[in-house]
């Protein structure tokens, strides 16, 4: 098989699965009369070659049945009311969160800070109306490491119609499976592993299949809305087409950014155009160019009459509403993300690791306990800040924050500048400076999202009153 390089990706198998996911997904409208119902149970998928089937957790509409594949695709509206109940059917308490979205804090679902567990048989009702569109995701913030790496974490897609108009639109969920030969989970994690750069899957997956295959049509431009939900992974995307970069974790791009490749750490998402070949059975490859030996994500194949489009055609998204912080005023608060002398976590009934490898400014916390911990911070409600971060480890390290989304103002590790983001992918050493405004009260997480270093410490809240 032909090496696959960063200019020159490998060809899909043809034995790779076709799927026709032109605007895929099952889709759960905003403004219905009752809320959405969300179910998480118990399934079966088939995702080891040769393998029995692997008993998953994952997320189901109604009384449908679990699906084999993929949660569903949630699709709301920027600015209309959503509503959604969760009816717990596992044998363990959940919640959801749902990663990006900037609603009131009662709705963040995290347990012990914004809501009470939901037990099993229990159900809980969200509501809320998404300020902004894009790229989003949602997954438990209870017992994190074993329900997301069981299954549980879904795409959301929130539409605008002030977005352009596309030719295709595929939803890709990346995200690796812990499983042995005979398709049955394994450890979910190595205390050694935990403590560096975190734990591996076995099983690389895009929408639950290894290099899916969908089609598209030919010389069309197609929307890849990328989001990667795995709990350690990150990704080195690259693309062996034209492509350009629309937006990144759910805000836009001031103008399209051609793709050379791009890394995209666990929970952050990104929307790219890809100007398909004009040739009937032409294939696509996305493909991850990270580490010594890269691989295949996924691959398009053109499909139909050339529609000759161009590239240039796919304008800039529209900017959702994110306040800008004044730089002059903002007060400016350290936070330092370090290892930490070793010791025994705690118990939680969300589930703990057992160790606590991590810190934020010096504290190890593991995240989804009852037992008090202070806030990183307290801020004003509608004041400005400038958080000066410092990774002061040799692991890159996605710290997401929930409810707010801040500006990276400058960094000694990058010369461009994203977007405003949710999600820092930090690298070694990376000093960098976040600005934002305090515009939505409550208690809200910061912790990275590799869900090993959020579990052995590197994780914490600010308090907006």
């Amino acid at each position: 098989m032909p090496a696959l390089t960063r200019r020159t990706l490998l060809k899909a198998s043809a034995a790779t699965a076709a799927s026709f996911a032109l605007g895929a997904g099952l889709a759960a409208r905003a403004g219905t009369a009752a809320p959405l119902a969300l179910n998480a149970r118990f399934g079966a998928a088939k995702l080891v070659e040769g393998g029995a089937e692997t008993r998953v957790m994952t997320w189901a509409l109604g009384d449908e049945a679990a699906p084999a594949g993929a949660p569903p695709i949630l699709r709301m509206r920027k600015g209309q009311p959503f509503a959604a109940r969760l009816r717990n059917e596992l044998d363990e308490p959940t919640t959801v969160h749902w990663h990006g979205l900037r609603i009131p804090n009662a709705m963040d679902g995290v347990p012990e800070m914004t809501q009470a567990y939901v037990y099993p048989g229990d159900a809980f009702d969200y509501a809320f109306t998404p300020p902004d569109a894009g790229t989003f995701w949602y997954h438990p913030h209870c017992n994190t490491l074993t329900q997301m790496g069981h299954g549980m974490t879904g795409v959301i897609v929130v539409e605008t119609p002030d977005d352009p108009v596309f030719d295709a639109e595929i939803v890709l969920n990346l995200r690796d499976w812990r499983l042995g030969a005979d398709g049955a989970f394994i450890a979910p994690f190595k205390p050694r592993d935990a403590a560096r750069g975190g734990t591996y899957g076995t099983v690389r997956t895009a929408n639950w299949q290894r290099a899916p295959q969908f089609e598209a049509p030919a010389g069309g431009l197609v929307r890849l809305r990328i989001a990667a939900t795995d709990v350690t992974r990150i990704y080195t995307l690259g693309i062996d087409a034209p492509a350009a970069i629309l937006a990144l974790d759910s805000n836009a791009l001031a103008a399209p950014r051609l793709l050379d490749t791009l890394d995209l750490g666990p929970g952050q998402r990104a929307d790219i155009v890809v100007r398909m070949p004009d040739g009937e059975g032409q294939v696509v490859t996305i493909g991850n160019l990270r580490g010594s030996n890269p691989w295949t994500i996924a691959t398009l194949v053109a499909r139909g009459a050339s529609l000759k489009r161009d590239q240039r055609d796919a304008g800039p998204l529209a900017a959702n509403p994110i306040a800008q912080p004044d730089i002059a005023s903002a007060q400016r608060i350290p936070l330092d993300v370090t290892a930490t002398a070793e010791h025994t976590a705690g118990t939680s009934i969300c589930g703990s690791l057992g160790y606590t490898f991590w810190a934020i400014n010096k504290v190890p916390w593991p995240g989804d306990t009852p037992d008090p911990v202070a806030p990183l911070a307290e801020l004003k409600l509608g004041q400005s800040y400038v958080f000066e971060i410092a990774n002061r480890t040799p692991h890159a390290h996605p710290i997401h924050l929930h409810g707010l989304t801040f500006h990276i103002l400058s960094s000694n590790k990058r010369t461009i500048l994203p977007p405003p983001t949710d999600t820092i992918l930090l690298q070694p050493d990376e000093q960098a400076e976040l600005a934002l405004v305090a515009d939505n009260p409550g208690d809200w997480m910061l912790h990275c999202h590799i869900i090993e270093h959020q579990k052995t410490g590197m994780s914490s809240f600010l308090r907006i009153v």
